[in-house]
């Protein structure tokens, strides 16, 4: 079959690609997924999430898993990713953040001309149905559902009063590009009256409304294993559907959108990248880019844990499952109550040193006890409050582990190999206990969970933090934009020495951004389209 345009990956920035690009009926499209179509009522419930975080079957979730860390005492990091179309903003805690205008500026500054704030900010915009602001900041047209928490917990509302009895400024608007401060989080949720409470991902925003179009073409549980070469030029992508190989040609380009894990691992299983990761393989070299799967950056997070008597919060047990019973009516008829929440409904973006230009940490309040990734469960109701260091010294690779495309990649983000971080997220685990001790908080605490006590040495924070510490989901960088020697793409998102090839999701991001990445992977989309566009007009 052939397309002029094959995109490889429908998550986030697939499903973007293809529904902007398709708006043009002069040109066909094919999108390719290795997962599912994901309509099913545990993608459309925000508390599906947690049945999907966990990854049991790897059915929806690659559940990925790292090398052993060695700044984390040898443990494996789990690394969670969406296997579905709309990726990992089907199985996500639907949050809406932009992080700080000046991480923009950032990559501008690193030679990625028109990626400033004032550049990026239009494609924020035009992306976003804000269910409740629309200014120079927010638009309420585009096709992404982004509202208010249906039904935040009253508990929520006591964690950001005991942040600002701390002295941390409130804040209403974590998106206008200065976004330090306390508050709620708005999230990606429908606030239409016929999909009131659902998740809003970027294929029900994007891709279910133009599914019908006859120049767009999908194809799921299909998966990418080799981009093909006419010398320097790409022009097909290899897959396996249903155990047979298939072959897809692109007249004009091929956009890789598979993430910043698996974008790399399709780059080096096709013979792009540098020389000592793939020829041991066995793998032909196509083109030299010592760039591709370096530069790995990631969000290191650390969460603190108690157990309460409020029921308002979730809860496991008889009297738990039965309240959630009743929430899920609940949330059928109105699109509201617990089913609906994001479970992070608190946030706060703060400063470890009041010397610093802009928040270096994130904190995110859960209405319930979150234990190594949903995994582990506790009986009863409970809370945590995850604190994460947002712009890491530590980098990363992601590698392959053999030839073999069907393989995982060998993931290592070598987390805390820069003690920088490890001081960082001690001074934030400090500060978010001394919110969470704080009333109207500290009421609601019964016990403090995970060892976790008064007055502890640094050295004994950073046993905790290297026993316990994992990703909070957010790794970019491994396909970097830029001009520099480690650059992978140029800053209209095209592969430095090839053709007909771009990438465009979360791998491009030259530094991490100080917020959650779903947000800022779909503006990346949606810029690069009207790059793609332009580039053909005729």
């Amino acid at each position: 079959m052939e397309f002029d345009f094959v995109i490889v990956g429908g998550g986030s920035a697939g499903s973007t690609m293809a529904a902007r690009l398709s708006e043009d009926p002069h040109v066909t499209v094919c999108l390719l997924e290795a997962g599912g179509k994901g309509t099913s009522i545990l993608f459309r419930a925000p508390v599906g999430a947690l049945a999907l975080l966990p990854g049991y079957g790897k059915l929806f979730n690659w559940a990925f898993k790292t090398l052993p860390q060695p700044g984390l005492n040898g443990r494996r990091g789990y690394q969670p990713r969406g296997r579905v179309l709309g990726g990992s903003s089907a199985i996500n805690a639907m949050l809406y953040v932009r992080g700080h205008k000046s991480d923009y500026e950032d990559w501008a500054a690193l030679g990625c001309d028109g990626w400033g704030w004032k550049e990026c900010l239009p494609y924020f915009i035009k992306s976003e149905n804000n269910e409740s602001k629309s200014d120079n900041f927010h638009g309420n047209n585009g096709p992404l559902h982004v509202s208010n928490q249906q039904s935040p917990r009253p508990i929520t509302h006591a964690f950001v009063d005991a942040a600002t009895a701390n002295q941390y400024r409130g804040q209403t608007d974590f998106n206008d590009g200065d976004n330090e401060g306390v508050g709620m989080y708005q999230v990606t949720q429908f606030h239409s009256s016929e999909k009131n409470g659902e998740r809003c991902s970027a294929a029900t925003a994007y891709l279910q409304p133009v599914m019908n179009r006859p120049n767009l073409t999908i194809i799921t549980k299909a998966r990418a294993t080799k981009i093909l070469f006419e010398g320097k030029r790409a022009v097909g992508v290899a897959y396996q559907q249903h155990k047979t190989s298939q072959t897809l040609r692109a007249n004009k380009e091929i956009i890789l959108a598979t993430g910043a894990l698996q974008s790399p691992q399709l780059l080096q299983l096709s013979g792009i990248g540098c020389p000592n990761d793939i020829t041991p393989h066995g793998i032909a070299m196509i083109h030299e880019l010592p760039g591709v799967g370096h530069n790995l950056q990631d969000h290191l997070d650390f969460t603190l844990g108690y157990k309460t008597s409020d029921t308002n919060n979730f809860g496991i047990g008889l009297t738990g499952t039965m309240r959630l019973m009743t929430a899920m009516l609940k949330w059928w008829r109105t699109g509201t109550g617990m089913i609906a929440s994001p479970f992070a409904e608190g946030a706060a973006f703060l400063k470890t040193d009041p010397s610093l230009d802009r928040p270096d940490i994130q904190l995110h309040f859960v209405i319930a006890v979150v234990d190594d990734h949903a995994r582990r469960l506790h009986l009863g109701y409970g809370y945590s409050c995850h604190v994460c260091v947002l712009r890491p010294y530590s980098r990363g690779t992601v590698t392959l582990k053999n030839a073999d495309p069907m393989s995982d990649p060998a993931i290592d983000p070598q987390f805390l190999s820069d003690r920088r971080d490890l001081e960082t997220m001690i001074k934030g685990a400090k500060m978010t206990r001394q919110i969470l001790h704080t009333e109207p908080m500290a009421s609601y605490a019964k016990r403090e969970l995970f060892g976790v006590k008064d007055n502890m040495t640094d050295a004994e924070w950073e046993r905790h933090i290297r026993a316990r510490a994992d990703t909070i989901y957010h790794p970019v960088g491994t396909c970097k934009m830029g001009i520099d020697n480690l650059a992978v793409v140029d800053p209209q998102l095209r592969v430095h020495g090839l053709t007909g090839l771009r990438v465009v999701d979360a791998s491009i991001m030259p530094t991490l951004i100080g917020g959650n990445t779903n947000a800022s992977t779909i503006m990346i989309a949606e810029k690069c389209a009207d790059m793609i566009k332009m580039d053909y007009a005729s």
